[in-house]
């Protein structure tokens, strides 16, 4: 007795197991139709890649709008709303949309971005930004003898940085007493960049200094070794704008094959 007890147990256990699945396939039935799963599972990914976590309270949220969905689907397909030209024309969009991106995705998983291609980059930056950094201030003016005026005036005794505040038109630097901050000096306009090396820590340019933005009156503050981040910082940021390029040349290169007529 006791061993068929145990059997019709098994059988039971294995047959509620088989049905599990088809009931867990579902998330609700409306009006007698099923709403898959897949679509909340969809959703939750769209709110995931949003940045935002999926908490208890989110998964429910979820719940709800699939549900909505559907009633609200269901009513119009009722009012025969699927056969309006701007539904089909709206579908059509809505499915470009889609496979585009289905592409855009199937060519990324495709064409990863390798170690070798994030180290060849970063090595490009460190070329590009290595060597010194400037520590720069300036005051800039519109005419060669307002620029003139000031360097003699700082020469006496006036202050670079209230000058700087009052006088100088780069709004930017000028609030902040013609600080420029660190900066590679090649970032600045060859003018600038030419006076700014020649002049020795804590010294200022005893001529006014030209350029497309008017009359810079320049002093370099302090010197240093460039400060680059180290490859483990930036990786993903490197990562990310060559995956970039490689999609746009994907696309650049089916737009060229194309055939437009």
């Amino acid at each position: 007795m006791k061993k068929q007890l145990l059997s019709g147990l098994v059988a039971a256990a294995v047959l509620g197991t088989m049905a599990l699945p088809v009931s867990a396939q579902n998330i609700a039935i409306v009006n007698g139709k099923a709403v898959p799963k897949e679509r909340a599972e969809v959703l939750r990914q769209q709110v995931e890649r949003s940045g935002r976590p999926v908490t208890p309270e989110m998964e429910g949220q979820i719940k709800e709008e699939v549900i909505a969905r559907e009633i609200f689907m269901q009513e119009a397909q009722k009012r025969g709303l699927e056969a309006s030209p701007d539904y089909k024309v709206q579908m059509e969009l809505a499915r470009q949309t889609i496979l585009i991106r289905e592409l855009f995705a199937d060519y990324q998983k495709n064409n990863t971005v390798t170690d070798a291609e994030i180290q060849a980059e970063y090595d490009k930056f460190v070329a590009a930004n290595s060597g010194k950094e400037y520590k720069a201030s300036h005051i800039l003016v519109e005419k060669e003898a307002d620029a003139k005026a000031i360097i003699a005036s700082i020469k006496k005794g006036a202050k670079f940085e209230e000058i700087a505040k009052k006088q100088s038109k780069d709004p930017g630097s000028g609030a902040k007493g013609g600080d420029l901050d660190w900066a590679n000096p090649a970032s600045y306009v060859s003018e600038f960049t030419e006076a700014l090396i020649k002049l020795d820590k804590g010294k200022m340019t005893d001529a006014p200094v030209k350029s497309q933005f008017g009359w810079h009156v320049i002093r370099l503050d302090d010197v240093r070794q460039a400060q680059l981040p180290k490859l483990d910082e930036v990786k993903p940021q490197i990562a990310q704008q060559l995956q970039q390029q490689k999609l746009a040349k994907f696309q650049e290169e089916l737009r060229a094959k194309a055939k437009v007529e």
